[in-house]
């Protein structure tokens, strides 16, 4: 599960001011709301990337508010994917089994496994440059699912995407929160992602995350 308690957060005139928010273990949620309104601010801090104010972070239970980002137990999945331009598909996807000090064989498989599961397995020796924008998402997608978290967290992960290329992604999204049983926090503008991938809907209005009708 993913929890915010009373976070705070504050640069500037950008203010976030006692968060909270509760995801239930397994669920799919959705978080909506205006351009600017935080939505992009909330994952980072639940990853460790931006440290709040005030407030606390738990996740599985467990209270991650000061851990470093490594050590939350979540998959990061930004707007742009983030690739490492240099990198092949292989070492993209192995590349926080590699930090984490796993064996050679043990990042092997487990980057060729989730490979075919996201339908990349023939791009492994690529590097991004010339990946099409659904290709790159799926890369960036198997470098978060590698480490196993328990946690998946996805800003518009399809928003550059065309028609037909976000149905596929939507599938894929869903068949994998099933099959990694991970619980999703998923940012978008898109009300018919949220209607076709969501468990619960959130929406974020001037600081505050409140559920969808509330």
């Amino acid at each position: 599960m993913i929890e915010l308690q009373k976070v705070s957060w504050e640069v500037d005139d950008f203010v976030l001011s006692e968060v909270d928010c509760s995801i239930g273990e397994g669920d799919y949620a959705v978080l909506m709301g205006p351009t600017g309104c935080g939505k992009t601010t909330v994952l980072e801090i639940i990853c460790g990337l931006r440290r709040p104010t005030a407030g606390r972070v738990l996740v599985a239970g467990q209270d991650v508010t000061t851990r470093l980002p490594g050590d939350r137990n979540i998959g990061y999945v930004p707007q742009d994917g983030a690739l490492f331009p240099t990198m092949t598909v292989r070492e993209q996807i192995g590349f926080g089994l590699l930090v984490r000090r796993r064996p050679n064989e043990q990042i092997r498989e487990a980057v060729s496994l989730l490979a075919e599961e996201l339908g990349i397995g023939e791009l492994l020796e690529r590097v991004p440059q010339g990946l099409s924008g659904g290709e790159r998402q799926r890369v960036a997608l198997g470098r978060a699912l590698a480490v196993e978290p328990s946690v998946l967290l996805l800003d518009e992960p399809i928003s550059a995407l065309d028609e037909d290329m976000r149905d596929e992604m939507m599938s894929l999204l869903k068949r994998v929160q099933k099959e990694h049983a991970v619980t999703v926090l998923h940012v978008t503008h898109s009300s018919r992602e949220a209607e076709r991938l969501a468990d619960c809907v959130l929406r974020m209005e001037h600081g505050v995350i409140v559920p969808r009708g509330a």
